[in-house]
């Protein structure tokens, strides 16, 4: 599932523009294709007929709301100097690269091992078992791992409630959908004005010609056939049909799903046309987009259009990424825009951790949910696993998908309040999200609010280390040492680490508890850190080096505790 990005710009760097936003070419982008806002009441011509600039245009055209354009310029031109000089002009709100998004980097597993356990609650899908993210039995993965019973999104609790409703319409804005597939196609949103129309007549007079399903904006038709599978696999999570006697059951029962294609076949796709198909969706009024797929730099173009679905009531629900990385350092998009309706999404384990291969953010991502080694429905009637944040998002679009059959007319204020509050706390997401924990459907819907367990911010007290914990300066290769800590009567212990400078991503301090459970892993560089707490009077510190760099290392000379 990894694919190559073509089109890489033709500079590699970032720089402000006349007091505008950065400019990023270091992210993937379309050789010689920008993007360009217009101010009100700018004719469009004035620039795509101008011969000053240095560039050979090649091609123009309305993209969004009839304030953008699309241009091609010459392949031979410096963008870098275009970019500038564009932007030097009386009329332009910004210009950008036109850039490259994917569907992330999904894992591919090949492995079917267990046929999970059957429940008498469960659909009547012989495949149900295997969907740990609605119902965790603890041994119910696809590859027969163990994890924790519970750890799920509460399905039969939240489907007492409701299994959804066909009049909420989710727009999958990804590869497109097999709106063929048996599991599928019932839940499909049909245009019936185009369906009993004519071919090639836009029978409905919305602009898009022969729209049935939804559109594809990548090949420019109206037919949103998936001819990848990453679109198909995350519909199915939304929305495969319960009690059919086939495949897998979805988190919906009942909703309606619209395909709208901008990733082509091959997984990737351009700004250019993330906006109309964002635009499209909005333009629909549906109620949720359900976002797969992430890359390329900040772009405004696509902030606009991901702001006007917010100002029509649309969540914008978006996988936090798959670099492992901390996205309160290093955005990522669209999940890091800052409107008001976008709802980033990490993915979890079914042993209820955070996935290796997770992006995460105390501040920029909202919630974990389901997202390793997830069964769904694939192109050509077909079943498969993926791991993912995108595999995580689905979820959640789901989830927000029963909310709003319940309880419609909330806003995306309301909506998002809720979903913070009525998520799970649990400790392996408490530094990683803005929640704190992983979603849970049944709290959702019934507007339960898990009590917190945190200790008093000022019952803290400093515990100064008889012997301090260090490395050498610089440390040695090859080392694995811990300690272990006892604050006689604590009920929770911490570390304030007065320095760390580790290889990132290749040497590490743990903090476990006394059960060696991990609760935080630190790589990289910091000081005068506070780790996260364990619950207790014990608290653990492993360091291990792996036998390449070694850096300055570490420095510990005092705990914190809350005693009981």
């Amino acid at each position: 599932m990894r694919k190559a990005v073509k089109g890489i710009g033709l500079c590699a760097l970032a720089f402000p523009l006349l007091g505008m936003a950065t400019v990023d070419l270091q992210s993937p982008h379309v050789p010689g294709e920008l993007i360009i806002k217009l101010k009100d009441g700018v004719n469009v011509s004035r620039f795509t007929e101008n011969k000053g600039l240095g560039a050979q245009w090649s091609k123009s055209y309305h993209v969004g709301f009839g304030e953008l354009v699309h241009i091609k310029v010459s392949d031979k031109a410096d963008l870098g100097k275009t970019i500038s000089n564009i932007a030097s002009m009386e009329g332009v709100q910004y210009v950008e690269p036109n850039y490259i998004y994917t569907v992330g980097n999904p894992i591919h597993h090949n492995n079917f091992v267990s046929q999970g356990e059957d429940s008498p609650l469960a659909p009547n899908d012989p495949r149900f078992g295997q969907l740990w993210g609605l119902n965790n039995t603890g041994n119910n993965s696809p590859d027969g791992s163990r994890g924790v019973a519970g750890a799920d999104i509460q399905a039969f609790r939240a489907w007492d409630i409701s299994k959804g409703d066909r009049r909420v319409k989710v727009a999958i804005i990804d590869t497109g959908i097999d709106y063929n597939h048996e599991d599928i196609k019932a839940n499909m949103w049909t245009n019936e004005a185009e369906a009993n129309g004519k071919a090639g007549v836009d029978d409905d007079k919305n602009g898009y010609i022969d729209d049935v399903h939804g559109y594809d904006f990548a090949n420019k038709d109206g037919d949103p056939l998936d001819g990848h599978g990453h679109g198909t696999h995350c519909s199915g999570t939304i929305g495969a049909v319960h009690d059919n006697g086939i495949g897998v059951a979805g988190v919906m029962a009942n909703v309606t799903m619209v395909g709208v294609k901008f990733l082509t076949d091959a997984g990737s796709g351009t700004t250019a046309d993330a906006v109309l198909a964002i635009d499209y969706a909005t333009k629909l009024d549906v109620d949720i987009m359900s976002n797969s797929w992430g890359g390329g730099g900040r772009s405004e173009a696509l902030f606009d259009a991901i702001k006007r679905a917010s100002d029509k009531g649309i969540l914008f629900v978006a996988a936090a990424g798959n670099s492992s990385s901390d996205n309160d350092q290093t955005p990522n998009y669209p999940s890091n825009y800052e409107a008001p309706n976008v709802v980033a999404v990490a993915a979890h384990t079914n042993g209820d951790g955070l996935a290796s291969f997770s992006s995460y953010g105390q501040r920029t991502v909202h919630v974990a949910a389901p997202g390793h080694k997830i069964l769904s429905t694939v192109t050509n009637n077909g079943y498969d696993v993926y791991s993912g944040t995108s595999m995580a998002t689905p979820h959640v679009s789901g989830v927000l998908g029963l909310l709003l059959s319940k309880e419609g007319g909330l806003t995306v204020a309301e909506v998002k309040e809720r979903l913070l509050r009525t998520s799970e706390p649990i400790r392996a997401y408490r530094k990683k999200t803005i929640s704190g924990g992983r979603i849970n459907a049944y709290n959702l819907l019934t507007n339960t609010r898990p009590v917190s367990r945190e200790p008093d911010p000022s019952a803290w007290h400093v515990v100064r280390l008889e012997k301090k914990f260090e490395t050498d300066h610089p440390y040695l290769h090859g080392q694995n040492v811990a300690r272990e800590f006892v604050v006689p009567g604590a009920k929770y212990v911490r570390a304030r680490i007065k320095r760390y400078d580790l290889e990132s991503g290749y040497d590490f301090l743990k903090v476990t508890g006394k059960a060696r459970n991990e609760i935080e892993s630190m790589s990289g560089a910091g000081a005068d850190y506070v780790t996260d707490f364990v619950d207790g009077d014990t608290l653990r510190l492993e360091f291990t080096s792996d036998s390449s760099v070694s850096k300055w290392g570490f420095l510990v000379e005092e705990l914190e505790a809350v005693l009981e």
